[in-house]
């Protein structure tokens, strides 16, 4: 049996593999009869050995190979195909590579996973692609969104013996976005902690915001340190994780925003206690954190990053910058004093 798992919603797709795995037999044997291999460095004689082989005390053996249709999917450039002398090189492996995946023995199941972008038209051009998807059970795993994020947050959390409000649900899909490796941990968190009862909005704000905007203070940390290389990859991982820009934008400002406020209450003279009332900052670490920052820098410089993030967002509403590029441009303007 061949199968195809692609698509970047790889929490969907690790789920589908543990799948395929349960159905194989005595899980005690599996590891004796499961062989990973990287698709990028994979050779015919190599992919023929495993292949081929017969499983040990088992009736089947489950080869996970990661990257193969990648490696074979046509390198672009400025839009168009790249020319390349060895593309009929490559056509005649893929194809002697297609032949020994489409004659694999019964007892083989071979599993191609691609860590790919789903889009209209994928694999249109590969060679082995082609070769082999009319005997290969495909499926793809793009990031969920909209109504079908919002039943699987709703099912998942029925699975693990809570409820969850319509409100509470929609905060969640507002913090957190398609990561579901993020959003089943949170959901984890959320069940134990709400004990039974029905989850609300303020659960989700509680403990899962912390979360989120714990990474966003990071990058708000580095930024203010000229840590441009630091605030770009915590960027990237949020955006790499589901997070869409305008959340991201959102988070950023905020923390700005209370740094400011803090700042100026400060100013004029207002205790400790009441400024932590007033912006409901409840942790005595995060009460550290942010007047740490807000007492080494002036309230004309947060003004002026606020301004910037004000400025950042109208360049994406009004379609001058896509978000990612605009949050890149932010950060590195930011990081310059």
């Amino acid at each position: 049996m061949l199968y195809i798992l692609w698509g970047e919603d790889t929490f969907s797709l690790e789920e589908t593999l543990q799948e395929i795995k349960s159905n194989l037999g005595d899980s005690s044997l599996l590891p004796s009869n499961t062989v990973i291999l990287d698709g990028q460095k994979l050779t015919l004689n190599e992919l023929k050995a495993v292949g081929e082989a017969m499983p040990f005390l088992s009736k089947k053996r489950l080869v996970i190979v990661k990257g193969l249709l990648e490696r074979f999917e046509p390198k672009e450039r400025n839009g168009q195909p790249k020319k390349s002398s060895k593309s009929g090189s490559k056509r005649d492996e893929s194809q002697l590579l297609a032949e020994c995946l489409n004659g694999l023995p019964e007892s083989t199941i071979m599993v191609l996973v691609e860590n790919l972008a789903v889009k209209k038209n994928a694999f249109q051009s590969n060679y082995l692609y082609n070769s082999i998807s009319a005997k290969a059970e495909i499926k793809s795993f793009s990031v969920m969104k909209g109504n079908k994020l919002y039943q699987w947050i709703q099912d998942r959390t029925t699975r693990k013996g809570g409820s969850i409000s319509r409100q509470a649900t929609n905060t969640l899909m507002e913090i957190i976005g398609g990561d579901l490796h993020t959003m089943a941990n949170e959901i984890d968190k959320l069940v134990s902690f709400t004990g039974g009862r029905l989850i609300e909005e303020k659960d989700v704000r509680m403990i899962v915001s912390a979360s989120q905007e714990g990474n966003i203070f990071a990058m708000i940390d580095a930024i203010m340190d000229r840590k441009s290389g630091r605030a770009e990859q915590i960027l990237q991982n949020l955006l790499q994780n589901g997070v869409v820009p305008p959340q991201i934008l959102v988070l950023i400002a905020r923390q700005v925003q209370m740094l400011i406020q803090v700042k100026d209450l400060k100013a004029r003279k207002k205790v400790s206690s009441e400024i932590q009332t007033r912006l409901g900052i409840k942790s005595p670490y995060a009460w550290e954190r942010i007047t740490s920052r807000a007492d080494k820098y002036s309230l004309d410089y947060l003004k002026k990053m606020f301004q910037n993030i004000l400025e950042t967002d109208l360049s994406i509403k009004t379609g001058r910058f896509d978000g990612d590029l605009a949050l890149n441009l932010l950060i590195a303007n930011l990081c310059v004093r």
